[in-house]
C-alpha cells in the first residue's frame, strides 16, 4: 500500500499573495472630451459650454468617472474644471484618464494603502498568473511595500517560484 500523499506547499508556510485583489472593483464610467467638441477636434467655447448644459447627468450618478479625450485636440485647463462643475453634483469620484488609466492609478492606490504587518517575517510569493493585465508598476510597488517587512519574497506559483529577495 502506498503512504498518503503529503502537500508541502500547504506545509511549507508560505503565502500566496494575488495581486488581483487590490485591482479596483468599482464601475468606472468613460466620460470622452472629443463627445463636445466641435468635429471632434476643436473646442468652440459657446458650443462647449451648450454641450455640456444639454447633457442627461443621471448617468453618471454616483459612479466613478474617468476624463479623457481620445482625439488630438488641444484643450485649455479650464475645460477640465467647467466638467467637474457639472459631474462634481452626481458622481461619486472623478478621475483623469482612460477607464484602464484609473485602473492602473486605483491599483497602484489600493497596494500603496495596505497593511503589511500580516506579512512581518512571512514567506510570501507574490502570484504570477491571473486574469488582468497588472503592468510592471503594481509589481514595482508590491515589492517596495513588502519588501522591508517579509522574510522572502518569490514570484510565482507555490509549484514554480523566482527567488526575488531574502532577508539575511
Amino acid at each position: 500500500m502506498s503512504e498518503p500523499l503529503i502537500n508541502k506547499v500547504a506545509q511549507s508556510g508560505i503565502i500566496t499573495l494575488d495581486l488581483e485583489v487590490f485591482f479596483p472593483t468599482e464601475e468606472i464610467l468613460p466620460l470622452d472630451i472629443k463627445d463636445f467638441l466641435f468635429r471632434g477636434l476643436l473646442l468652440k467655447e459657446l458650443e462647449f459650454r451648450a454641450n455640456l448644459k444639454n447633457v442627461d447627468w443621471t448617468a453618471f450618478q454616483d459612479k466613478s468617472v474617468a476624463v479623457f479625450c481620445s482625439s488630438d485636440a488641444i484643450l485649455p485647463q479650464w475645460a477640465y474644471m467647467l466638467i467637474v462643475v457639472y459631474l462634481q453634483q452626481v458622481t461619486k469620484e472623478i478621475y483623469f484618464g482612460t477607464i484602464a488609466e484609473v485602473e492602473q492609478k486605483l491599483l497602484l492606490q489600493n497596494i500603496q494603502n495596505m497593511n503589511v504587518a500580516q506579512y512581518q517575517e512571512e514567506r510570501l510569493i507574490i502570484k504570477g498568473c491571473g486574469t488582468k493585465a497588472l503592468g510592471g508598476e503594481a509589481y514595482l510597488e508590491i515589492t517596495k511595500k513588502l519588501k522591508p517587512v517579509v522574510k522572502s519574497l518569490m514570484f510565482g506559483e507555490p509549484c514554480s517560484t523566482v527567488p526575488v529577495y531574502k532577508k539575511k
